[in-house]
C-alpha cells in the first residue's frame, strides 16, 4: 500500500453528519478533495458541492431513520460532527441521535468490516473516567427512546450540560471499541480545543475565551475547522488502522500542559474538566 493509500480516500464512500459547517464542513470537503463520494447529512442546507446531501434531523429517530433509508450503499467512513451548545434537545443533538445512527448503520450493514467511525467530542468532556461510573449508567439505556427519558428525569439534577454531553460520546467510544473491533469497524473521537467554527462564535465568551492566556503565552493561535478536520480525516483513514478507542486531544497541547502543572495558570480549570469536581 503506498503512503497515497494510507493517507488518501480514492474510491471510498464517506458519510459526514452534521457537515454543513464548521469541522463538519471541513472534514467533508478535505475528504472530497482526496478522492471519496461524499454524503453529508444535516439540518441545515449544504452550501458547498457534495456528492448528495440528505436532510436529517438528529433529535427525531424517525428522521435518522429515513435518512439512512435515503444512502446509497455501504460506507467506508463516517463522521459524527454535527452539536449544540445547550438547551432541551442537547443530548439528543450531541449523542443520543449519533448513537442511534450509529448502530443503525452497523445493523443493517451500511458499515462494515474495515470501515471507521469518528466523532467530535470536545476537551469538555475528559472528566468521563472520573464520572464513568454515572457515564455508563446513562449508556446503559440501549436505544433512543429510554436514553431521551433518562435524561428528562435527571435534568433537574444539574449535570446533564455540554461537558456531559461529551463525556458520554469519549465513554461511548471507549465502550464501543471492543464490539466493533470484533466486526472489523474502528471508532474514535477527536476532543478540539477551541476552535473558530460559527457554534464557537456564537458562543465567543466562554468557548473562543477558554485558554486564551495560554494562547498568548505559547503564540498558538484558535485552532481552524480545517485544522480539527484533518485530525478525523487522519483517524478515519487507513494509516490509522490501528487505533481505536481513542479520543484525540487537539488543543495544542493545552490540556497536557495544564493538567501536568507545566502550564500552572491552567490546572485549575483543567481540574474541572477532569472532573476533580463531579457532576453531581
Amino acid at each position: 500500500m503506498t503512503v497515497a493509500d494510507l493517507f488518501g480516500y480514492a474510491g471510498k464512500r464517506v458519510l459526514v453528519v452534521g457537515g454543513a459547517t464548521g469541522m463538519g464542513a471541513a472534514a467533508a470537503q478535505t475528504a472530497r478533495s482526496l478522492g471519496a463520494n461524499v454524503t453529508v447529512m444535516d439540518i441545515a442546507p449544504v452550501t458547498y458541492d457534495v456528492d448528495k446531501a440528505i436532510e436529517m434531523d438528529l433529535r427525531d429517530p424517525q428522521s435518522i431513520n429515513a435518512a439512512i433509508d435515503d444512502l446509497d450503499g455501504t460506507l467506508d467512513a463516517v463522521f459524527s460532527a454535527a452539536g449544540i451548545a445547550d438547551g432541551p434537545d442537547l443530548m439528543r443533538a450531541n449523542f443520543i441521535g449519533h448513537r442511534h445512527l450509529i448502530e443503525r448503520l452497523v445493523s443493517t450493514d451500511r458499515v462494515q468490516s474495515g470501515s471507521a467511525i469518528c466523532f467530535i467530542s470536545s476537551v469538555a468532556g475528559m472528566s468521563w473516567e472520573e464520572n464513568l461510573e454515572q457515564v455508563q449508567e446513562f449508556l446503559a439505556n440501549p436505544d433512543f427512546e429510554s436514553a431521551d427519558k433518562w435524561c428528562v428525569a435527571h435534568e433537574s439534577d444539574g449535570f446533564i450540560h455540554y461537558g456531559f454531553s461529551k463525556a458520554a460520546i469519549n465513554a461511548y467510544v471507549a465502550m464501543e471499541a471492543y464490539p466493533l473491533r470484533a466486526k472489523g469497524i474502528r471508532i474514535n473521537a477527536i476532543c478540539p480545543g477551541p476552535t473558530d467554527t460559527p457554534l464557537a462564535r456564537a458562543n465567543e465568551d466562554l468557548w473562543l475565551g477558554f485558554a486564551k492566556d495560554y494562547r498568548e503565552a505559547t503564540g498558538a493561535p484558535v485552532h481552524t475547522p480545517e485544522q480539527q478536520g484533518n485530525a478525523m480525516i487522519f483517524l478515519n483513514s487507513d494509516a490509522a488502522s490501528g487505533i481505536s478507542g481513542v479520543t484525540l486531544i487537539v488543543d495544542s497541547g493545552h490540556a497536557m500542559s495544564s493538567i501536568t502543572g507545566s502550564y500552572a495558570p491552567g490546572k485549575p480549570i483543567m481540574d474541572i474538566l477532569m472532573g476533580k469536581v463531579k457532576f453531581g
